[in-house]
């Protein structure tokens, strides 16, 4: 539950427009996030196909159906949800049914309300290809330049990339390493899509919108190049200094070769 507080601030603005407008999650699972939203004043409602997952939501007294999730935002009416959300659902849909998805999530979201998928990010090389083939269910990866695509052709007014659930400090982290990069990098992404509303409504979620979140392949790819040409420039420096060390004791041998030859002469010169 803790890791999907990122997202209230993108909703909680919402409900000073609707007060407790109607919220729908698509594959709730065990329903953390409808609890949030709860919590936060909203009424909820949760969909899902797994009845083990369900059995979870409903001891805790959440509002569930067991129902298909394409087929259920389609019997909603227009205009009638604050949000739409779906984690972790987008990459188990064909892209057909991901398309009819947000289509209906465009129609059924009040003006100004916010669409939110989540699903793993291919951009982090490890998930994109070993740990998202884990799951024999999942169908591709979906980089977050398609979805983003995907958002804004439906209609959407704007829409956000959150990286999400990166290593606590690694975009800070002074000694890199290769791995780092290759699994570093923010394992999950959401695309947050909006609604065009009110001038009004648009100005009270656009704070959400302008701050960045996670880490991207590139500042960690950026990161570890910079610190891996600071290294070489130190290694560089020191072999330099090795260098001018030897070359001072050649000469200070070289000296005493000198010294030791001219020894040898008056010797010589003393014998004679």
């Amino acid at each position: 539950m803790s890791r999907l507080r990122v997202y209230l601030p993108f909703v909680e603005s919402l409900r000073e427009f609707y007060g407790s407008g109607d919220t729908i999650d698509l594959g709730c699972g065990r329903g953390e996030w409808l609890e949030l939203l709860q919590n936060s004043g909203f009424t909820s409602q949760g969909v899902d196909l797994d009845e083990g997952m369900l059995a979870s939501c409903r001891d805790l007294g959440l509002n569930v159906r067991t129902h298909d999730a394409i087929e259920f935002i389609k019997e909603l009416p227009d205009c009638s949800q604050a949000v739409v959300s779906g984690f972790h659902l987008a990459e188990h849909l064909p892209f057909s049914s991901l398309q009819i998805l947000i289509q209906e999530a465009l129609r059924v979201l009040k003006p100004g309300g916010i669409l939110i998928l989540e699903t793993p990010n291919p951009e982090n090389i490890t998930v994109g290809t070993e740990k998202f083939y884990l799951d024999p269910t999942h169908l591709r990866p979906i980089p977050s330049q398609f979805l983003s695509f995907m958002v804004e052709h439906a209609g959407f007014k704007r829409s956000k990339v959150l990286r999400l659930q990166e290593p606590t400090g690694l975009a800070n982290e002074s000694s890199l390493i290769l791995l780092s990069v290759l699994n570093g990098v923010s394992p999950d992404y959401a695309v947050l899509a909006q609604k065009a509303g009110t001038h009004e409504i648009e100005a009270a979620t656009a704070a959400a919108f302008e701050i960045e979140y996670g880490l991207s392949l590139e500042t960690l790819a950026n990161n570890y190049d910079r610190q891996l040409k600071t290294f070489i420039q130190q290694v560089d420096a020191v072999a330099r200094q090795a260098d001018a060390r030897s070359q001072q004791a050649d000469a200070r041998s070289q000296q005493a070769d000198a010294r030791s030859q001219q020894a040898d002469a008056r010797s010589q010169q003393a014998d004679a």
